[in-house]
């Protein structure tokens, strides 16, 4: 029940106690309509309909609403505590979940061409132990000829101190000789913090010093260390729509730097299969001779999620 028809429902009771009534009665019982809803709300698991039910409850039902807050309390509770078991007991792969992406891709810079692209992302989410893999192939072949060969893959260990704040590590593999690499290796070290934790809007922050080892396709070799951060920022607009924007950075003082930002919007077609739309930019500031500083892809493709 979504919170519109929530207020429709609850309109009689915003009337009924639009005056306040002449001698309050402290702990009255919940108004039939209002604990109807109550029940639906919490029935349905989804916390944000309750938290907004709570606050008209003040408006609806004041006389209840120390009752209100005492039934809903407990409501939270007992479902992180619930959800604290399940991580605690839960066996490894019972936690895995995951997002499969296949498309096509249009690109511009370094190669101007339509290809194909595969992406995997697999996440488990424990109680304290959070794990993130990524895997990623851009291929092009046109007349026989091979322009465009991306491979990346990515891992990332967060230890979670509190509700919020968390320790990560991050390696990374790439390998993309159409822009100047043969392979490039990542590792960095840091403190993530999830400023926005709401169900349909979430902010994770990183930083953290880094080192990375390039080897170019002009036989050149590049070490250096580098600060790193990245903007992890997803957006449920409706219960179909989701908005992502995933961006990060590698700094060096006196070596290549390398900044990117990918921009997705997700639509939920049936079930667990989507439609993804997503742009995303890469900026190289020390590229090799011939090529290019930016790099853009943009996808469309179908995600499955697991």
């Amino acid at each position: 029940m979504t919170k519109a028809a929530y207020l429709f429902l609850a309109a009689p009771l915003l009337l009924a106690n639009a005056a306040p009534p002449a001698a309050a009665k402290k702990d009255a019982p919940i108004p039939e309509q209002l604990k109807m809803m109550l029940d639906a709300a919490m029935a349905s698991g989804n916390e944000g309909e309750v938290a907004t039910l709570v606050k008209y409850s003040r408006i609806a039902a004041p006389d209840s609403i120390d009752l209100v807050r005492e039934i809903t309390g407990k409501w939270t509770a007992d479902r992180a505590a619930q959800r604290t078991r399940e991580l605690q007991e839960s066996s490894f792969f019972a936690l895995v979940k995951g997002r499969a992406e296949l498309g096509g891709y249009a690109s511009s810079g370094n190669s101007d061409n339509f290809g194909a692209t595969g992406v995997l992302d697999l996440s488990r989410e424990g109680f304290r132990w959070r794990h993130k893999l990524r895997l990623q192939l851009d291929y092009q072949k046109a007349n026989g000829v091979t322009s465009r060969e991306y491979y990346l893959a990515a891992y990332e260990p967060n230890y979670k101190v509190d509700d919020r704040l968390y320790v990560y590590g991050s390696t990374q593999f790439e390998s993309d000789r159409f822009v100047g690499y043969n392979s490039r290796f990542s590792a960095s070290a840091g403190a993530g913090y999830s400023a926005i934790k709401r169900p349909a809007l979430t902010l994770d922050l990183e930083l953290g010093p880094a080192f990375r080892q390039t080897d170019f396709t002009d036989e050149t070799q590049e070490s250096s260390l580098a600060a790193r951060g990245s903007v992890d920022f997803d957006w449920r607009l409706t219960p179909a729509l989701t908005l992502r924007q995933d961006a990060s950075a590698y700094l060096a003082a006196q070596a290549n730097s390398t900044v990117s930002s990918t921009t997705a919007v997700d639509a939920k077609l049936l079930g667990p299969l989507s439609a993804q739309v997503s742009y995303a930019v890469r900026y190289e500031s020390r590229p090799p001779e011939g090529s290019v500083t930016t790099d853009t892809t943009t996808r469309a493709s179908l995600v499955y999620s697991f």
